[in-house]
């Protein structure tokens, strides 16, 4: 019987998938520019889609996103002692809660009464994972009165320092080093994602704050305006867990937007692009992956206008669109290097315009050399440019003021030496690593967020995408192959080529790769689903209804998992543990 009810939700919703697909209509002959019977401007009626559908995702996606209040005055502590005079008339002290900055090294916690004989209580270590985390630390003795001393070792930053009677309540304290006790009331219960990093966030959002405070960073294994743009959240709201994923959220938001626009370019109308959007916005992957403080949102966000301003110039030929194509390119490419790809599949889009652009006789050889210098301009000096200027922060951190100086060059290049060794090279492991063929598959998730509860609940949550998405996505690839071998649709391979572009690299690597590097991908699963929605609403006549009844189910879906999404408290289910690698 468990077995019935575990397997019959997936089971249900890939035979509705493969129904949908047989509801196709005769595939027919649709070139890559505009159809006729299908209004490309965004109207009104267009404009309101899109607010509703942004404003209710928002308020959806910034809704449990982070606390917006933590530590945010810092204390380096380099092998000197920080001494913190606890009043404990109030109570016994017997736990301390600290909020830890960057660095690494750790803390020594000694005791004394009256400057006497010290007794040491107890030790925290702080490597690179343990940053940006509120973390308890037990002490050895119930104290009270005397005088707490903690010495940092290594090169660290503290945030906050708060002792605990057993019962969990706060005792004042006085110190000379008043940054470390400003802001007791923020210490929580417990430690949770809502009030700490978590996954690569003790990264990313730890390399923003150091480059907003001319501190070289630790991870340089990632061009740095990702990490810049992160920053800007931190500037509104705080080095807070909301302020580090405001930016992240933000990006996530505007997706939805732009994913309208594209589809209305491409197909037309109102239905289809409002529903190729909402699979987006009912997206696992996208919901998770936007509101965790990492470049990779950044990364989908300017492939996503890159390939989209590509299809404008494609479509109508203005030279505009293609610089816009190539800055988004350059804005990707110094967020992260996987936009190199996207840039790959765009030079070979360009390629083939130009071919069958020769072949037709609109293009000149005077016009083929025009076109090739702008995009020399465009594609290779100012994403160069952009590149090059995003390491202001490295140079700052390292007392470099010009950027036409050696030792800037020297940083910019070393660190393009020291990225391609550290990601040739890598060699780790994950329990929820993943490779290519099961991203397709949605087989292993990456499990980001695990808590334990009192009564026998627990929190967990990671990124993997939406089932429906995913395996009907994989469907209609298959549609778009055919379309593109036997009717040569131009459209059709326009969104292959954006595909391929960002899976087939990952093919041969073998290094440690998880679930997340697919999300590009999921951009043209979306158009590969809404281009077979514009076959049915063209061809059939309850085409719309059929339309609607999937984007339902990618939102019944949505709803389902919603929890392990969000970070809600659960007890264990059986519904959304589809499959025995999903660890929900």
């Amino acid at each position: 019987m468990y077995d019935i009810a575990k397997y019959f939700l997936p089971s249900a919703c890939f035979l509705l998938l493969v129904v949908f697909f047989l509801l196709l209509p005769e595939l027919r002959v649709c070139r890559l520019g505009p159809v006729r019977g299908g209004d490309r401007r965004i109207g009104r009626a267009d404009a309101g889609i899109m607010a509703a559908l942004t404003l209710v995702y928002a308020c959806l996606a910034f809704t449990g996103l982070g606390n917006t209040r933590s530590p945010q005055s810092f204390v380096e502590l380099r092998g000197g002692p920080a001494q913190i005079e606890l009043d404990v008339s109030g109570g016994e002290a017997e736990s301390l809660m600290f909020f830890t900055g960057v660095g690494v090294g750790g803390y020594v916690i000694d005791y004394t009464i009256d400057g006497s004989d010290s007794y040491r209580l107890g030790e925290l270590e702080q490597s690179h994972a343990e940053v940006l985390k509120w973390i308890p630390v037990d002490l050895n003795y119930r104290i009270t009165g005397g005088t707490l001393r903690i010495s940092g070792y290594g090169d660290v930053w503290l945030g906050e320092v708060v002792a605990l009677t057993a019962d969990g309540e706060r005792i004042p304290a006085l110190s000379g080093t008043a940054a470390l006790i400003d802001e007791q009331e923020l210490c929580p219960d417990r430690e949770s994602f809502m009030n700490s990093s978590y996954f690569d966030e003790i990264y990313h959002a730890r390399t923003a704050w150091e480059q907003l405070n001319g501190v070289y960073p630790y991870e340089i294994t990632h061009p740095p305006l990702g990490k810049s743009i992160i920053g800007l959240g931190i500037r509104l709201f705080g080095m807070t867990p909301f302020g580090w994923r405001f930016s992240g959220t933000l990006f996530g938001v505007l997706m939805l937007p732009l994913l309208y626009i594209f589809a209305k370019k491409l197909f037309g109308g109102r239905l289809v692009p409002a529903a190729t959007a909402s699979l987006m916005a009912t997206d696992f992957l996208h919901f998770v992956q936007t509101r965790i403080a990492t470049i990779d949102t950044y990364a989908v966000f300017f492939i996503l206008l890159m390939y989209l301003f590509m299809y404008r110039f494609l479509c109508d030929g203005r030279l505009f669109d293609l610089a816009l194509c190539g800055l988004s390119f350059g804005l990707g490419a110094a967020s992260k290097w996987t936009c190199f790809y996207a840039g790959a599949g765009l030079a070979l889009i360009w390629l083939w315009w130009v071919i069958t652009s020769v072949r037709a006789g609109r293009l000149t050889t005077r016009g083929f050399v025009k076109n090739a210098l702008f995009c020399v301009v465009f594609f290779i000096l100012v994403p160069g440019a952009i590149y090059y200027l995003s390491y202001i922060p490295y140079g700052r951190a390292r007392g470099v003021d010009s950027v036409l100086s050696r030792e800037y060059l020297d940083i910019v290049l070393n660190n393009q030496s020291y990225m391609f060794g550290y990601h040739s090279q890598l060699v780790a492991t994950h329990p929820y690593s993943s490779f290519w063929y099961q991203w397709i598959l949605d087989i292993r998730p990456i499990l980001y967020y695990l808590a334990y509860l009192p009564g026998g609940k627990h929190v967990s949550f990671g990124a993997f995408v939406n089932p429906v998405l995913c395996w009907g996505g994989l469907l209609a690839l298959f549609v778009l192959v055919y379309l593109v071998i036997a009717r040569r649709d131009r459209r059709s391979g326009f969104i292959l080529a954006g595909y391929l572009a960002q899976l087939l690299p990952w093919v041969p690597v073998t290094r440690l790769t998880f679930a997340y590097h697919y999300f590009p991908c999921t951009v043209f699963l979306a158009l590969a689903l809404g281009r077979c929605f514009d076959l049915i609403v063209r061809n059939r006549r309850q085409g719309a209804l059929i339309v609607l009844g999937f984007a339902a189910l990618s939102f019944a879906v949505f709803v389902l998992f919603y929890p392990n999404l969000a970070g809600l408290p659960l007890g264990k289910s059986i519904l959304r543990s589809w499959l025995p690698t999903w660890p929900f």
